[in-house]
């Protein structure tokens, strides 16, 4: 009998099974909404098979037989996977999917770069990128919602593998007119009677805090945000300072202030950007390839800090 379904709504019909909402199954696989409603439709009249329950306000619960479709659709999905990296291996062809991840603080600063870079080589490597909190880059991880991830090396679990590529110190983000935008050298103790504007991402923000706890104050945090950009932007128009390790491509931020970048001093602890692997990544021979493209990218950065040119990566970082 001809199939009359495709993988791709497979995929589908578990993102949205695993997010309980459309919505938030296009947000996180970069989909419309009706093209996942119509995938599900068509599932469910092929198969002849109610897989979801919808609930007014309270999104989408998979029946008891859609519930035992998804076990069978992750499974299957897996070994649709599993062949593409088995005709990687035999033919030593690096193509097909490559799915990755990115700490939302920095994806629009490392990841288009390595990602243009790679397929320039790769050609016949599509790659999707999703942009995502560290907790999130755990799951999707473990879920094989991704591939791999480009993230710091924050509270990284025992079941993942962490390669770590460059050390980011931290710096202090200082509107131009800020009592200590010309220092050298700030720590946080003198930050401290300042307004804060924390970038308030899971894990981020308890790095960031933690500065303060060691030095036995506390910050006064009279904004929150959860978007690099708007942080800058509150910033530079005078609402606080921030703390940050990776520093925009320019001294600007968003709406055209300028801002300063002040070192810290003190017991602060650098991250490390990496990547973020699963248990049998080597299994694949398109992750191996971009692991390998994304170490030299990133090591050829130099040291912490340093000016690089715009034609390369290696800028402010």
């Amino acid at each position: 009998m001809a199939l009359r379904f495709t993988l791709r709504q497979l995929e589908y019909f578990l993102a949205v099974g695993e997010c309980g909402s459309i919505a938030l199954a296009a947000e996180r696989i970069n989909v419309s909404s009706p093209s996942i409603s119509a995938a599900i439709s068509q599932l469910e009249a092929e198969f002849g098979l109610k897989l979801f329950v919808r609930r007014h306000a309270h999104g989408l619960s998979l029946t008891q037989g859609g519930t035992r479709f998804m076990e069978q659709v992750r499974a299957l999905l897996g070994q649709a996977a599993g062949l593409n990296a088995l005709a990687n291996e035999i033919t030593g062809n690096v193509r097909g999917p490559l799915h990755i991840g990115c700490l939302l603080t920095f994806a629009q600063i490392v990841l288009p770069q390595i990602r243009r870079s790679f397929v320039d080589l790769y050609p016949e490597v599509h790659i999707r990128q999703f942009e995502r909190d560290q907790a999130e880059l755990f799951d999707a991880l473990r879920a094989a919602r991704i591939d791999l991830a480009l993230t710091y090396d924050l509270n990284i679990p025992s079941d993942l593998n962490f390669l770590p590529l460059i050390e980011l110190p931290p710096y202090a983000l200082i509107n131009e007119t800020h009592d200590l935008a010309h220092r050298e050298s700030v720590a946080p103790s003198e930050l401290a009677e300042y307004p804060m504007v924390l970038l308030d991402l899971p894990m981020s923000a308890e790095y960031f805090l933690s500065f303060f706890s060691a030095a036995g104050v506390a910050p006064q945090i009279s904004e929150r945000t959860r978007d690099m950009a708007v942080m800058r932007s509150l910033v530079a128009n005078g609402f606080g300072y921030s703390l940050a390790n990776i520093r925009p491509l320019t001294d600007l931020a968003p709406d055209g202030r300028r801002l300063r970048f002040v070192p810290l001093t003190g017991p602060v602890r650098a991250l490390k950007l990496g990547l973020l692997m699963s248990e049998g990544w080597e299994q694949s021979l398109t992750t191996r390839a971009f692991v390998e493209h994304a170490r030299s990218r990133i090591t050829d950065m130099g040291a912490p800090g340093m000016h690089v040119r715009p034609n390369g990566l290696r800028r402010d970082f």
